[in-house]
């Protein structure tokens, strides 16, 4: 079985495209199981730098698909994707879904997958970032922004975008990433933020986590954050605002993006992570005095306290009630200071 495993692997780099094509759909199937997984591992030397040449080499066949899939099997191993990255993978992917998205988006889907788990590992986010060429540093990432706001589809299966949601929040853990995606002149957060209107949950979620992760800057580029509040207090409020129809007093103080959604009934977000993301982004921009005025302007406090009677969830509690707390003798102040500035 070795022999021929050994032999299977060196036909990924035969002078024959159809040998390369029947052997890399072996080699794909292999990767679906665990047997064929270890195996392949202990031969990562050979397997995973002629996968990434098939990759490059015929992208507009069904072997270049193949050889994504299987590369995007084999990287939900850290090592392996700690191994892949230092071969190039990153620039590798982002080349052919620059050349073949439209052709073929089946091939770029399982190539943005495979950005996820090569972004799981530090080198991955480094390598996307493009950390240390400054003249094209945030190319790649500015890159699969556009292309995930303009691709956003109400099917699921043809939304060939739709995981870099996920990217966005495996670079928004580090501080690079998160530079990036609020530096003003390239509006990348701004962009993301309008997709939390999507109906898809995978791109939901991986906004709200995103704009969480972006908040740890909240110390430092408060005003940033605070430049797209008209963009931002939707985002975080509505899905910690509850199912209720607010009165006209309540949306009389309130922004017309929050007051027109909350004036009729709504779909709960059922998504407790999604619920529990939105409330420690707001705490971490209410931490700063100028988060909390802003916050009262949009009669913030009412919204969370309108939200807490319809949770249920313990953690989302703890985290509604962590808010109150910080609030609890800050509030008569700033909350006349943030009437006066509506």
């Amino acid at each position: 079985m070795a022999d021929e495993l050994d032999e299977l692997i060196g036909f990924l780099s035969d002078h024959n495209p159809q040998v390369r094509g029947a052997a890399v759909d072996i080699v794909r199937g292999l990767t679906g199981g665990e047997d064929g997984l270890r195996a392949l591992t202990a031969r990562a030397d050979r397997a995973l730098p002629a996968l990434l040449r098939l990759l490059a080499s015929a992208a507009g066949s069904g072997a270049g698909e193949a050889a994504a899939d299987a590369l995007v099997n084999l990287s939900q191993d850290a090592a392996l994707a700690a191994r892949l990255v230092a071969l190039g993978a990153v620039a590798a992917a982002m080349d052919v879904v620059d050349r073949r998205a439209r052709e073929q988006p089946g091939l770029a889907r399982s190539l943005v997958m495979l950005l996820v788990n090569l972004t799981h590992v530090e080198s991955g986010v480094a390598a996307l970032l493009q950390v240390g060429d400054e003249k094209v540093q945030g190319l790649y990432v500015a890159k699969l922004v556009r292309s995930f706001c303009r691709s956003s589809s109400d099917s699921e299966d043809q939304d060939i975008f739709e995981y870099v949601a996920s990217i966005l929040v495996n670079i928004s853990k580090v501080e690079a990433g998160r530079r990036t995606l609020m530096e003003p002149k390239r509006g990348l957060l701004k962009q993301i933020i309008r997709q939390f209107d999507s109906t898809n949950q995978l791109r939901k979620k991986g906004v709200a986590g995103t704009i969480r992760n972006c908040c740890f800057e909240a110390d430092t580029q408060l005003q940033s954050l605070l430049s797209l509040a008209e963009y931002l207090w939707p985002a975080l409020l509505l899905p910690v605002a509850g199912k209720k129809i607010y009165n006209e007093e309540d949306r009389s103080k309130m922004p017309l993006e929050l007051s027109s959604a909350l004036s009729h009934e709504r779909e709960a977000v059922e998504d407790s992570g999604i619920r529990q993301q939105a409330l420690e982004a707001i705490y971490m921009i209410v931490l700063q005095d100028d988060g909390r005025r802003s916050f009262w302007s949009v009669n913030g406090p009412r919204i969370l306290q309108v939200g807490y009677e319809d949770e249920d969830d313990p953690k989302v509690m703890e985290a509604y009630e962590l808010i109150g707390s910080l609030l609890v003798g800050k509030g008569e102040g700033e909350q006349e200071q943030g009437e006066k500035s509506q």
